[in-house]
């Protein structure tokens, strides 16, 4: 299991593909992934090294749906641990006045944190320059 993440347009895709040729064409975007399980492991089980990418659109999907975040991640990272995840930073800034806004920050931001300690490699992207962390 992998970790790539950093602000919007980073360059975190593209170094993912660098780094992992073989995962060309293997990316899925989270707000493509679905927000039930069965349809989660059709999803993945289609690609041979899967990428998801905007893991936060995910998440924001999984909360408008009222779907189990938590429930889900859990049996995808038990399910499939050689995933590489991709995420963009999204705890920074102001915080939001809205209810659903914080929860999505918050919730996203844990899920990372579930990831990076399982992860065999955590990095952090800034200006297409990539910060190794684990």
């Amino acid at each position: 299991m992998e970790l790539f993440f950093g602000g919007c347009y980073q360059g975190k895709k593209e170094y993912v593909l660098k780094l992992h040729p073989e995962c060309k064409g293997q990316v899925i975007e989270g707000e493509n992934l679905p927000t039930d399980w069965e349809k989660i492991v059709k999803e993945i089980q289609a690609f041979e090294n899967p990428v998801i990418n905007h893991l936060h659109l995910w998440v924001r999907k999984c909360l408008e749906q009222q779907a189990d975040v938590e429930q889900l991640s859990a049996q995808l990272l038990e399910t499939y641990p050689g995933l590489i995840f991709i995420c963009d930073e999204i705890g920074n800034g102001i915080v939001p006045i809205d209810a659903l806004e914080r929860d999505y920050r918050e919730r996203t931001g844990r899920l990372q944190i579930r990831i990076a300690e399982r992860a065999e490699r955590v990095e952090r992207m800034v200006c297409g320059i990539s910060q190794r962390l684990k």
